[in-house]
């Protein structure tokens, strides 16, 4: 206990370093954050990846500012064991947080709930505080800046020299991204100012630029050499775009003031459609986020090794940018010199080539949609027509035990789903759904079994289990902090022993365990799961969501049923859901 606040651990994977970085890039990463937020709140821990490691050899590329401790795996509490790391654990042990976006997302709200004076910490997270909430598993941004660069740029590091033919395609698409239109907020205002800047801008800049042409015209073989020494010059001198301006107006702490009270007509009368997009100049648009102090120490890594090898660092005129500008933050430049990362520095660059950029494009979601069937009009009615057409017909059978049901008036309080903050008609239903599956539950589970409740929300399926089924060992999953602090608040207030709670996604748990449960595992969730229990080896009790939500995503692409795939697109099999 520090000051009336619970110490918690973290634990990070250790593998080698080389020069200023750890590995995994994971590690790197968490290690930043912590300096960059002068985080003393955690006690760290680095797990080698064998017990030949030497803790002495950590020295160099360690923060000037923490202090870290090494542990072996053997010696991390069980939950922990579960999980992959990095992960941040309760001193009792019981509430573990796996991952490297929920653990650097505890890491920032953490710092601001002992120390409310750093708000630019807590503007980490971004607006509505959502940067890398998203799961991995079906948000493409969060796959790419949490799994694909790390791991990409690890196995470029890892590969011989002269293996590295091109660009990594996950850099390559982030720099795709940098160039993409930014959407913020409110972003109208910010870019009818941008319009009224360009417009008066065009003003002035055309009789310079006369005037330069004029000089330029010049009989002398180094019109050329001179042409781009203007050019440098002209960029060198000209002022920050309004995206700079805002985003560092915010950092500290200072408003752009308008240019006028009021803006003149005919930029108020111009159509959205018409204004000009904002560029990026952050990761994820105009602000500062969690998402750019993921990349940085990635990308830094990634030019070091281009730069060494001679490679070309200079077809990525997005990401050099973004690179230079992250350094100007306020800082980011104390925190990398804490972190003994020396950053690099390139000349102005005066042209991008970009035949990589025109041949690198994302693999499109509908992809299944090529072979259409464009005369066939969608809806559940016809489309389970189509299917039976097809030899594919449901088939519904009574129920095995009808008379399976709790007799919810002999149980605590807390364990009814009433108690998970919903309203009594909404608790009757989750009951009825409860009834079934915890009475299948029971009917399978031995004692000592593990049972996991995946996607566990508050809590309902699990708390049940975890009473009814004292010599098991349950195991909630769940995404959302909220929803699984309920449920730990339940589970403490009927003193349950037998119950662990994991914040992770479903990827980062790797435990072993006998039997899996979700109820309404929202969309892909639900596939996901059953894959899990199935690589696993365990027994699965499962009442899937609303399928509405479905999408194509990295591990999955819809139908997934072979004889589905034979008669129904992915557009349509979604009718079915």
């Amino acid at each position: 206990m520090k000051g009336g606040v619970t110490e918690e651990h973290l634990y990070l994977a250790y593998s080698h370093q080389f020069e200023d970085c750890i590995f995994p890039l994971h590690t790197s990463v968490s290690l930043f954050l912590l300096s960059y937020c002068d985080c003393k709140l955690f006690k760290v821990f680095l797990v080698p990846s064998s017990d030949s490691t030497d803790d002495q050899v950590f020295g160099k590329a360690q923060p000037d500012d923490l202090e870290v401790h090494f542990v072996s795996r053997c010696q991390l509490p069980l939950v922990v064991q579960s999980c992959c790391l990095p992960a941040i654990v309760e001193e009792k042990g019981k509430f573990c947080r796996a991952g490297l976006s929920v653990v650097l997302r505890h890491i920032i709200q953490k710092t601001y709930e002992v120390d409310p004076s750093k708000k630019l910490v807590l503007e980490l997270l971004g607006f509505k505080k959502t940067c890398l909430k998203a799961c991995a598993e079906v948000s493409q941004w969060t796959r790419l800046c949490e799994i694909s660069i790390p791991q990409a740029v690890e196995s470029l590091l890892n590969a011989s020299p002269d293996q590295y033919q091109a660009i990594p395609p996950e850099v390559l698409l982030l720099e795709k991204k940098l160039g993409e239109p930014v959407r913020v907020h409110n972003d109208d205002k910010i870019r009818r100012q941008k319009l009224q800047q360009q417009k008066a801008d065009d003003k002035t800049a055309a009789p310079a630029l006369a005037k330069r042409a004029t000089k330029n015209l010049s009989p002398e073989g180094n019109q050329v050499d001179q042409a781009q020494k203007e050019i440098v010059e002209i960029k060198d001198q000209e002022p920050a775009s309004l995206e700079q301006r805002v985003a560092f107006s915010k950092l500290v702490g200072q408003e752009i003031p308008a240019t006028t009270s009021r803006e003149p007509s005919h930029i108020r009368k111009t159509k959205t459609s018409d204004l000009p997009p904002l560029e990026h100049v952050f990761a994820e648009g105009l602000y500062f986020t969690l998402a750019d102090v993921v990349l940085l120490p990635c990308i830094h890594q990634f030019l070091v090794f281009s730069k060494k090898h001679n490679k070309k660092v200079l077809d990525l005129p997005l990401i050099s940018s973004w690179y230079h500008r992250v350094q100007e933050v306020p800082g980011v430049k104390s925190t990398a010199a804490k972190c003994n990362m020396q950053f690099l520095q390139f000349p102005d660059l005066l042209s991008f080539p970009d035949e990589q950029l025109r041949a690198f494009c994302i693999i499109p979601d509908d992809l299944e949609e090529e072979h259409e069937d464009n005369q066939f009009i969608g809806g559940p009615r016809p489309t389970m027509t189509k299917l039976m057409e097809s030899g594919i017909e449901a088939k519904f059978s009574p129920h095995p035990c009808p008379r399976w049901t709790l007799d919810w008036n002999s149980l605590p309080a807390a364990v009814s789903p009433g108690e998970g903050k919903m309203s009594s008609d909404r608790a009757l239903r989750k009951q009825q759904q409860l009834n079934n599956l915890v009475s299948m539950v029971t009917k399978l589970s031995k004692p000592g079994d593990v049972i996991v409740d995946f996607c566990s929300g508050g809590g309902h399926v699990g708390i049940v289990l975890a009473h009814m089924l004292p010599s098991c060992q349950v195991v909630l999953i769940e995404n959302k902090e909220l929803s699984l602090e309920r449920a730990k608040d339940r589970s403490d207030e009927l003193r349950l022993h037998n119950i662990w709670f994991i914040q992770a996604n479903l990827d980062y748990f790797k435990g072993t365990f006998n039997i899996g449960v979700a109820l309404h595992a929202c969309g892909v969730a639900t596939d996901m799961v059953i894959e899990h229990c199935i690589e696993a080896h365990a027994a699965f009790v499962i009442c899937p969501c609303c399928y509405g939500f479905i999408q194509n995503t990295v591990k999955f692409t819809f139908p997934r049923s072979h004889r589905f795939k034979e008669v129904l697109s992915y557009k349509i099999s979604l009718w079915t859901s």
